[in-house]
């Protein structure tokens, strides 16, 4: 018998809130196309920190885990003094890392920004890419790790 797949905990996913910085502005006067993901890494960043497997603790388990791939939908445009919430929440991880964002409107809940990171294990010592995510992350998700 296969085992079901975990639903997606309540804990996988994080917000942060921001004010958007007149230096993130580009000529037309909303956040440059650019920055938004520095917003997903701020967002990240938390994520990570809330299942304790942030980047020093990637490290200090043998894995990096490069951002292979970043999709993003522009919505509506972001603008200088604006305060946002960004949120991130994982949505797979058995092979890789797949991590969805949102950035809304702080005052009115407007989506103004969708998009996903995929990212994939590397062991530090070799190198190589991992086709299956690495037994400690499951650990950190807090669900057994498939068996094969």
């Amino acid at each position: 018998m296969v085992d079901p797949k975990p639903e997606p905990s309540a804990s996988w996913v994080a917000e942060v809130e921001l004010e958007v910085p007149f230096h993130d502005l580009d000529p037309m006067d909303v956040v440059w196309h650019g920055n938004y993901a520095r917003y997903f890494e701020r967002a990240r960043h938390a994520l990570l920190g809330a299942i304790d497997y942030d980047f020093p603790q990637m490290k200090e388990s043998g894995y990096a885990w490069p951002v292979v791939d970043m999709s993003i939908r522009y919505v509506g445009p972001a603008r200088f003094g604006q305060r946002l919430r960004v949120s991130a929440r994982i949505v797979e991880w058995e092979n890789r890392l797949r991590i969805r964002y949102e950035v809304r409107d702080l005052a009115t809940g407007a989506r103004l920004t969708k998009g996903e990171t995929v990212q994939v294990a590397v062991s530090i010592e070799t190198g190589e890419m991992c086709f299956v995510s690495p037994r400690v992350l499951f650990e950190r998700l807090g669900i057994a790790p498939p068996t094969n």
